[in-house]
């Protein structure tokens, strides 16, 4: 059974009836850090409302990815399961979640997930922000795709521990140079955006620096 096939079931955080609803795909790591990235997340809003709604996803490697490659690490080589992601999310999730009193929607994610929405920007017109946090931009073949495309959404947040790319893993150690060349493809469209670096490597503070994304979305637009 593929992602598309399942009862997939979002958790809504936040004001449920709110305008604003933001999109984040999940795992079972995300969803233990889920209520300290809300708490810094309203804290960063000032009580502003906002609806979070995370989309379990348990398979990354195959369903956040947007077209074949082989292991990075480990020995599980990546899918190309994005698109069918995407249709889900716009045709049968968001839909049920959002009707006409949703006004503005954002997609973000970490890692893996981030990368699903930058990916996602550059396909669809329906979200007012992505957020793209410690994003795998290492992505084989990602920064000529992004180069010959054009970002839709019309803002986005860029974020990258400063620690990141001192990896032994040749490809992953590329992600400085990589969200660096994004950040100017992204001005070369003409995409306000921001490009913040956090201390410390890929698994430090995620909750934090997902809610620091959402929060720059959600006063941006």
């Amino acid at each position: 059974m593929n992602f598309s096939e399942e009862a997939v079931k979002p958790e809504l955080f936040g004001t449920k009836d709110s305008a604003r609803l933001v999109i984040q795909m999940t795992d079972d790591h995300d969803m233990e850090l889920m209520e300290s990235e809300t708490a810094e997340l309203r804290e960063r809003t000032g009580g502003e409302d906002w609806c979070l709604a995370a989309v379990p996803v348990k398979d990354w490697e195959q369903d956040l990815t947007p077209w074949p490659a082989e292991p990075v690490f480990g020995t599980k080589p990546f899918g190309a399961g994005a698109d069918v992601t995407l249709r889900l999310l716009t045709e049968r999730i968001i839909p049920e979640l959002a009707g006409p009193e949703r006004r503005r929607l954002y997609l973000c994610g970490y890692s893996l997930a981030g990368l699903f929405a930058l990916w996602a920007g550059y396909q669809t017109d329906a979200f007012s922000g992505i957020a793209g946090v410690s994003p795998s931009v290492w992505y084989p073949g990602w920064t000529d795709f992004a180069a010959s495309g054009k970002m839709r959404a019309p803002a986005v947040y860029l974020s990258l521990g400063d620690r990141e790319h001192r990896s032994r893993n040749a490809v992953m150690a590329k992600v400085a140079d990589a969200i660096r060349e994004q950040e100017k493809l992204l001005e070369r469209d003409g995409t306000p955006s921001l490009l913040e670096w956090n201390r410390g490597n890929h698994f430090v503070d995620s909750d934090r620096r997902v809610a620091r994304g959402i929060a720059w979305l959600l006063r941006r637009t």
